[in-house]
């Protein structure tokens, strides 16, 4: 999928300058809503709190529209000096390697990419989901647990399916959506290929029993589970060679 020519910056000022560049290259028209076969990404990664340090690690989550249903997971794993340092706002540079290897292992191609993580609703307009589509063209949308970027037009309604406009001065850069009652709200916005009202009636298309998209709720439990457990199997190795 394209990730042996994935740009990795060499310090801050190239990154920003990547951003700005394929910031250019950002459709923001597109209906992924005749899409089959969705990709839901999320990755997981040991902070300092966690008891079991470990790898990183990313999952893609290939979701049949028409059986409604996973069809395959797929899960890779990083330390973390192969990764891009955490920087607020640079999450892609990090993260997409991850997430372009566990699309190389998926044996179906998808035709949307849905992210956990911020579209265009980004200082810079390029969120890991804007990032990814732009770099391997495809439809993508960003869906994320908290706000980056931007402030919504207006107080948001607790009523399940009500979404407000989520502004940079004054233009709109995505959505704040509550999918569920009374749960705190998600932040929406197109990455690549995919309009602002599409994006939001996609994922409304895709509302489950809790408050993410399905998709993304499996990708969201596959990924810490995954993480977890190639924590433990790490630290059962390093208590094996001491023994």
């Amino acid at each position: 999928m394209k990730a042996h020519d994935f740009v990795r910056p060499g310090n801050l000022a190239e990154a920003r300058a990547l951003q700005k560049a394929l910031a250019e290259a950002v459709v923001l028209e597109g209906n992924p809503s005749p899409a089959r076969y969705i990709v839901a990404l999320d990755a997981s990664h040991p902070t300092r709190f966690s008891r079991q340090k470990g790898p990183s690690v990313a999952v893609a989550v290939l979701w049949d529209q028409a059986q409604g249903a996973a069809l395959e997971v797929a899960a890779v794993q990083m330390d973390e000096a192969e990764l891009f340092p955490y920087l607020p706002g640079y999450l892609s540079f990090r993260e997409a390697p991850l997430y372009l290897a566990a699309l190389a292992q998926l044996s179906h191609a998808p035709e949307v990419l849905l992210v956990d993580g911020q579209g265009i609703a980004h200082p810079r307009r390029l969120g890991i989901a804007a990032h990814l589509g732009v770099h391997l063209d495809l439809p993508s949308i960003g869906v994320a647990k908290t706000l980056l970027f931007g402030r919504p037009e207006e107080e948001l309604p607790l009523e399940a399916g009500s979404a407000v406009r989520l502004m940079d001065g004054e233009t709109q850069i995505g959505w704040v959506y509550r999918s569920r009652a009374g749960v705190r709200p998600l932040v929406v916005s197109p990455g690549h290929r995919v309009g602002l009202a599409e994006s939001l009636a996609f994922v409304r298309s895709l509302v489950g029993k809790t408050r993410l998209p399905e998709p993304l709720r499996l990708a969201h439990l596959q990924a810490g589970a995954k993480r977890r457990l190639a924590a433990a199997e790490r630290k059962g190795e390093v208590r094996g060679n001491v023994r």
